[in-house]
C-alpha cells in the first residue's frame, strides 16, 4: 500500500550493474568522482561470510590507489561492520536506518572535503541504499544481491516492496527502465 504514496522517480538508480565488481570506477573516477559510500551485506558480501575475501581487499586497495575514499555503510549491527573496517582499512557505519539520512550523513561527513558531486552510494536494495541516495542527492548505482537466500526477514520484506516498485518504474518510466537494464534484476 505503502507504494502507492512513493514516486517512482524516487527508486530509479543512476546506474544498474550485476554486481560491485562490474563497475567502471575507472570510468567514474574521470567523470570526477572521488568518495565511495557502499553497503556492505549482499552488496560487497553475503550475509553468512564474516570476513572480507581477497577479491574486496584487492578491490578496495585499487579503489584506494586510484584515489578514491570509502566507506561502509550498514543497517547491520556494529559488530559485523567493525570485523569488515579493520580488514579493509575503512570507515564505517552501522545501524543507518537507511533510507533515513541519519547514517548517510554520518558516512558522507566523515570524508575529508566530501562534496555531493564527487560521491557515489552503492548497494543492492532499491528502498534502503537507492532510495536513501536520491533522497540525500547523489549518483548511486544498484547491483544485484548476491544471495537473497541468507537475507533477514526485513530484508525479503523489503525485497516485495522493491518488486512492485521494479513494476512500477516499468510501466510509469520504460524507457529509463529499459536503458538501466533493470529488466536483469535478480
Amino acid at each position: 500500500m505503502l507504494h502507492h504514496f512513493l514516486k517512482a522517480k524516487s527508486f530509479v538508480p543512476s546506474e544498474f550493474h550485476d554486481s560491485f565488481f562490474d563497475i567502471d570506477f575507472q570510468t567514474l573516477y574521470q567523470q570526477g568522482y572521488r568518495y565511495i559510500i557502499t553497503d556492505l551485506d549482499n552488496t560487497l558480501i553475503s550475509y553468512q561470510e564474516t570476513l572480507p575475501t581477497d577479491q574486496i581487499i584487492t578491490t578496495f586497495q585499487e579503489l584506494k590507489d586510484m584515489g578514491y575514499e570509502l566507506v561502509l555503510l550498514s543497517n547491520n549491527h556494529p559488530e559485523r561492520i567493525r570485523v569488515f573496517c579493520e580488514g579493509l582499512d575503512v570507515n564505517g557505519f552501522a545501524n543507518a536506518r537507511k533510507p533515513l539520512l541519519y547514517g548517510i550523513n554520518k558516512a558522507f561527513f566523515s570524508m575529508k572535503d566530501a562534496v555531493k558531486e564527487q560521491t557515489l552510494i552503492i548497494g543492492d536494495q532499491l528502498v534502503t541504499d537507492i532510495f536513501g541516495a536520491n533522497r540525500f542527492g547523489v549518483y548511486n548505482i544498484l547491483v544485484n544481491p548476491l544471495k537473497k537466500k541468507t537475507e533477514k526477514w526485513y530484508t525479503k520484506m523489503n525485497r516485495k516492496l522493491e518488486r512492485k516498485m521494479l513494476d512500477k518504474i516499468k510501466r510509469q518510466l520504460p524507457k529509463t527502465y529499459e536503458q538501466l537494464g533493470l529488466e536483469g534484476r535478480k
